[in-house]
């Protein structure tokens, strides 16, 4: 699908069968575009169209370069946290001097906020590079807003946590498994937020330096993106103490967890200790021999009663005297 944004337009479809694009638009989206849409851009404003393999690629050079005038940058943007399943998917955007092309095989949120206030106020496209500022900008105004729900999403993994008394933290497996998938799930979401983050300080990186972003005529550009570049400086910043927050809060829970083994295992040992005695005690007495003295003894039974007790309870006094009980 091709829109035209910019003075004049209002995010039409533009039919491919056309002969060119409408003259106002300073802002072309293809979304999921065929091949006759991308022959309609590519012949109108004389550049190509990055393909989805184009756009794959990792290395800096294959996603931020120049060629002919115009600059084509490469940035992995966060979609799907709504939905639950938070992932990243490469965009492409080709700035000439006039134009701004956008192709795109999903639809992240700060592209759909921006489209729709472009369609209220066409003067934030008013230009090519108006048109990229505002895009990066809701990029990176969206990233802060995943980064504060993340950090409250880590406040409440705390507080189940660090209880304050000790009862409390004996978690039941449903719910350390529902904790565990809690952390894992929050970890998978920061780690989309900070592979956005990097690709976007990249990109504006590079952009800062082109000679397109640095002509005096586009020095109000020039400071939006050195703005955003410290934006997304700081949100990196934050990213990192979040992500070793979560590192913690993983740790801590799986210290718990082996705290909660000892004990039972420090349990099951003293049960052992105390009642080995009095079981090899009543094994002996039990046994069927003829010749047993104790068996005429009229005291033989109180004896092995006595005996079983106090192999119970002199082990006891020993564990607690030395402080293991």
């Amino acid at each position: 699908m091709l829109r035209a944004y910019g003075p004049g337009c209002k995010g039409e479809v533009v039919d491919p069968s056309h002969e060119k694009i409408p003259d106002g638009a300073t802002w072309i989206d293809l979304e999921r575009p065929t091949r006759e849409e991308e022959l309609l851009v590519e012949r109108c404003l004389q550049v190509a169209v990055p393909t989805p393999e184009e756009m794959a690629e990792i290395e800096p050079s294959s996603r931020l370069y120049q060629r002919k005038g115009a600059l084509y940058l490469t940035l992995s943007v966060l979609f799907g946290v709504e939905e639950g399943r938070p992932a990243s998917s490469p965009i492409g955007f080709v700035l000439t001097e006039k134009r701004l092309v956008t192709v795109r095989y999903v639809t992240p949120k700060p592209i759909k906020v921006f489209a729709e206030g472009v369609c209220r106020e066409p003067e934030l496209a008013e230009s090519a590079l108006h048109a990229l500022s505002g895009l990066l900008d809701a990029i990176v105004d969206r990233l802060a807003d995943e980064l504060e729900k993340v950090s409250a999403e880590i406040e409440k993994i705390s507080s189940h946590i660090f209880v304050p008394t000790m009862d409390a933290r004996r978690i039941p497996a449903a719910r350390l498994t529902a904790l565990l998938t809690r952390i894992g799930t929050t970890n998978l979401l920061l780690a989309k937020i900070r592979e956005t983050e990097t690709s976007t300080s990249r990109l504006l990186a590079f952009l800062a330096g082109t000679d397109m972003v640095r002509l005096e005529k586009n020095s109000h550009a020039l400071e939006h993106v050195k703005s955003l570049s410290n934006d997304t400086s700081s949100l990196s910043d934050h990213s990192n103490f979040l992500a070793n927050h979560l590192y913690f809060l993983l740790d801590a829970s799986v210290g718990f967890i082996s705290i909660e083994q000892n004990a039972a295992m420090k349990l099951f040992s003293w049960v052992a200790i105390v009642f080995l005695p009095p079981t090899l005690i009543a094994g002996i007495y039990g046994m069927n021999f003829h010749y047993m003295p104790e068996l005429d003894w009229r005291v033989g039974y109180p004896m092995a009663l006595a005996l079983m007790v106090a192999s119970m309870v002199l082990p006891l006094l020993y564990l607690k005297r030395r402080g293991w009980l």
